[in-house]
């Protein structure tokens, strides 16, 4: 396993645990291989907002952000954590739809190579709701990431959460319940067929 695709998985779990704006920023600089600035920030925000790791976790941030040039100091100093309670927050299909920015999602995400689903929900919150993509596949998942991030962005999502999951394995609780919550928008013939069997 890469120090990227590590650093990825991390982060993936760390969604509903960190808060967005911190999250897709980590995100962004993993897709634009920004490795000393995301090796310095990663254990600082884990530790800022006392989320704690498990064994499994702990060795993906070592394999990430230790290689990256995260002070070893800071890397002992996360809290550790015997396991992740499931996910307190609620998601929605909602009526939005194909929006302009689920359509300029739904391009990139067609055209990007191993990708087989798309999928949207809305997370409710205290100010407002939040878009959630789901993306199921993809090469390199970290570039796709920030991609679609990026793409989010520019339509006025200030904080995207986008979440890049394996094609098959069972999600963390916070996608599980995105997943449950949300719309399909796209899925690939293949897959399509599959499922349908």
């Amino acid at each position: 396993m890469t120090a990227e695709q590590a650093g990825h998985d991390l982060l993936v779990r760390l969604a509903g645990r960190l808060p967005d704006a911190v999250l897709w920023r980590l995100r962004d600089w993993l897709a634009a291989r920004a490795r000393a600035p995301l090796g310095a920030m990663l254990p600082r925000e884990l530790l800022r907002h006392r989320v704690g790791l498990t064994d499994d976790e702990r060795e993906l941030l070592v394999r990430s952000a230790g290689e990256w040039g995260a002070s070893r100091r800071l890397l002992e100093a996360v809290l550790p954590t015997d396991s992740v309670v499931g996910t307190e927050f609620v998601f929605h299909s909602g009526p939005h739809g194909l929006d302009t920015a689920a359509l300029s999602v739904l391009g990139v995400v067609r055209g990007h190579p191993g990708s087989v689903e798309l999928r949207q929900a809305w997370r409710a919150g205290p100010r407002r709701e939040q878009r959630v993509v789901v993306v199921h596949g993809g090469e390199r998942p970290w570039t796709l990431t920030g991609t679609v991030q990026r793409v989010l962005r520019a339509h006025g999502d200030r904080t995207p959460c986008v979440e890049v999951l394996p094609a098959h394995g069972e999600p963390p609780a916070y996608h599980q319940a995105a997943i449950i919550g949300s719309a399909p928008l796209w899925r690939t013939a293949v897959e399509a067929v599959a499922v349908g069997a």
